[in-house]
């Protein structure tokens, strides 16, 4: 193994994950936790039409390969008129990726709440979608974080296939260094450790968090 090539190639490797593995991660995350609120309230809606269209947009996101759903935005869209850089590309792919394995993560949340707790917003006067923000929701929060967070930690793994749409994050980075040094198992390998560093202080920072919530549950 180059040690030298390893000391030389770590901080722009590192770069690439705090200046695009993390931002496109977070940036799918969040995009994506919006939708997949949205696509639950959807499948919980007594609307048939609603609960089929959440439920056939789940269906299709869980079916699919998210490398698929990457070319098709990427690739594909343009045949139709849309033309998107990689960055956004990227982050749409990922993002309704999220959505859908995320809403039956907020579904499964929203329905371990009792019932008797939208009954007691009722009483009080609130409305149904006060019921929901106010009382429901940030019970629902406590209980999907756990799944929510390996999902995060998912999609910083999963961020590595934006560099076969020349998206500049950790692993397209490695890619670059690799080609030029000819070097591929050692700057893998680096990549390797290094999503696993992040992964790590991710997992903690998880950890942490569901014992902060802990305290807030009668035991």
């Amino acid at each position: 193994m180059d040690w030298q090539l390893v000391v030389d190639s770590f901080w722009p490797l590192l770069l690439g994950g705090l200046a695009g593995t993390i931002p496109l991660a977070l940036a799918s995350f969040a995009i994506g936790l919006v939708l997949a609120l949205v696509v639950a309230l959807l499948r919980l809606s007594s609307n048939p039409v609603l609960s089929w269209i959440g439920r056939a947009y789940v269906s299709v996101i869980r079916g699919t390969p998210l490398l698929v759903q990457l070319f098709v935005i990427f690739y594909g869209m343009p045949e139709i008129g849309i033309r998107l850089d990689p960055w956004p590309s990227a982050i749409i792919a990922f993002s309704l990726n999220v959505g859908g394995y995320a809403a039956e993560v907020v579904r499964a949340a929203i329905l371990s709440v009792p019932k008797g707790q939208w009954e007691a917003g009722w009483t009080i006067g609130m409305s149904p979608a006060r019921s929901l923000s106010r009382i429901i929701l940030p019970q629902a929060a406590r209980v999907s974080v756990p799944p929510l967070s390996n999902t995060f930690i998912s999609l910083v793994k999963d961020t590595s296939l934006a560099s076969l749409i020349l998206v500049t994050e950790l692993f397209r980075k490695a890619q670059e260094i690799a080609a030029f040094s000819s070097e591929f198992m050692t700057v893998y390998l680096e990549a390797a450790f290094i999503y696993w560093m992040f992964c790590t202080v991710l997992a903690a920072g998880q950890n942490a968090l569901e014992k902060r919530l802990d305290r807030y549950v009668a035991h």
